[in-house]
């Protein structure tokens, strides 16, 4: 290992918080936002396929549950290894931080050969269960057939990627995102249009950007400038250390597995007391809250490592001031993207739609629906700040706490106390996020304190 990796890994303890956050977090959000337009723009070409363009997107859609059960799959290894591996590197234990690494690797890898068996086994119920009609199976067969055989480069990509941010290099964990981002741009028109392979070019060209994406996440962690290197030796799953990142990871997992569940509440509430004007609106708000969560998770995500490496290095008073930053930028910006959806709804909406029928029903609904959005800086950097200080059990509890204890059964209960149901529907939204801003902001708060005394 050379100099200059000590120095870069040694900044997560040395180096002023303010402007290494500020380096850190600015190529995680920026992934975050890139990782945005990748789904997007597979929608985009998809819709404009001649004839059957609507039937193609609508298919495509329905695979959207299995995508992200894969991308959660990643998290849970991942993202659960990775603060792992950055508190080891805090605690100057490099051994142990290249042991997880090799561990996640193996495990990620044997699990990706898992699920591609069983999707591609139970493809056909498992898309029928997501809404898939026989009009739009054929697509959505045809997406998911090719797209699940690089499985394998998806989860090498997503749950890899962190172990670069782990160590302080999070604009090569950013590049990562953005090759495969740019590749599958330039790609999908190709092989959807020139080649007329339609929706099955869309796939293949995803599959192709991810093994790019992965190749070179592999190549950096074996090469000279890392300072966490994927070994031979480590290559094999550790129970123990497996068990330690899984249990860490299981909230990441849960917050992206449950989204799935999540939108069946909304859409089958919706439909209900809406119709399918209430569920256009409803996929226009879920542009609008990606838009600003995603930017929220790169930030935590730029503040992780340092959190961690101090938490490993022991020392509170730097903690303390990487959460107070981290919390700081982050109300800044949910507050400011919060006034701007308030006092400009049409600007915003209009985004998405020119559609004025569907315009007047969205604003309408977003003004409910994001109420109380500023309060997500809360429930994100508190949540992201208990993986980094891999307090696993409470970080799972609050996963599941806003979406499965709180707003599905808001989604389900409170229109029974409204004669508006279509507008307690939405209300759900505001009433989970007040409490669970509110949990979580307690829970740190106590939580914090006790860890930060016992270093003292």
């Amino acid at each position: 290992m050379s100099e200059q990796q000590n120095n870069q890994t040694a900044a997560l303890g040395t180096a002023p918080v303010g402007p290494l956050l500020f380096r850190l977090a600015l190529p995680t959000i920026t992934a975050q936002v890139v990782n945005l337009l990748y789904s997007i723009v597979d929608r985009i070409y998809i819709g404009r396929i001649p004839l059957e363009g609507k039937l193609a997107l609508t298919g495509m859609g329905v695979t959207f549950p299995v995508i992200t059960l894969i991308s959660a799959f990643a998290a849970l290894i991942g993202m659960g290894g990775a603060p792992r591996a950055s508190i080891a590197l805090g605690a100057k234990e490099h051994d142990r931080a290249e042991r997880i690494l090799g561990t996640c690797t193996a495990a990620l890898w044997a699990l990706a050969l898992v699920l591609t068996a069983l999707f591609l086994l139970f493809q056909a119920p498992l898309l029928k269960l997501f809404g898939a009609s026989a009009d739009t199976l054929p697509y959505a067969m045809q997406y998911l057939n090719l797209y699940v055989l690089g499985t394998v480069f998806v989860m090498t990509s997503l749950g890899l990627n962190g172990f670069i941010t782990a160590q302080g290099r999070s604009s090569v964990a950013m590049k990562t995102v953005v090759i495969g981002a740019v590749l599958n741009t330039v790609l999908d028109p190709l092989f959807i249009f020139v080649l007329k392979m339609g929706v099955r070019g869309a796939a293949v060209a995803t599959i192709i950007s991810q093994a790019v994406s992965a190749a070179w996440v592999l190549r950096f962690l074996t090469g000279k400038q890392t300072v966490l290197r994927l070994k031979r030796a480590y290559f094999r799953i550790d129970r123990p250390v497996l068990a330690s990142a899984v249990g860490l990871g299981a909230s990441p997992f849960v917050m992206q597995s449950t989204e799935s569940l999540l939108t069946i509440a909304f859409n089958v509430s919706l439909q209900k007391y809406g119709g399918d004007a209430a569920v256009g609106a409803m996929t226009i708000l879920t542009s609008v809250a990606q838009m600003v969560q995603l930017p929220l998770t790169g930030l935590a995500q730029g503040a992780q490592p340092i959190l961690s490496y101090a938490c490993g290095a022991k020392r509170p008073d730097r903690m303390k001031r990487v959460v107070q930053l981290n919390l700081a930028a982050a109300f800044v910006f949910a507050f400011s993207i919060w006034a701007a959806v308030q006092l400009f709804p049409h600007t915003v909406v209009h985004l998405f739609t020119s559609d004025e029928e569907l315009v007047e029903r969205t604003i309408w609904a977003l003004r409910v629906y994001f109420a109380l959005g500023f309060t997500n800086a809360f429930q994100t950097g508190f949540q992201q700040s208990f993986v980094a200080l891999g307090e696993a059990r409470i970080s799972l509890f609050l996963a599941l706490e806003r979406k499965v204890f709180l707003l599905i059964p808001f989604i389900l209960i409170l229109p029974h106390f409204f004669a508006d149901k279509l507008f307690a529907v939405f209300l759900a939204e505001p009433v989970a996020d007040l409490l669970a801003a509110a949990t979580t902001t307690t829970l740190f708060l106590i939580r914090f304190k006790q860890i930060t005394r016992d270093m003292n």
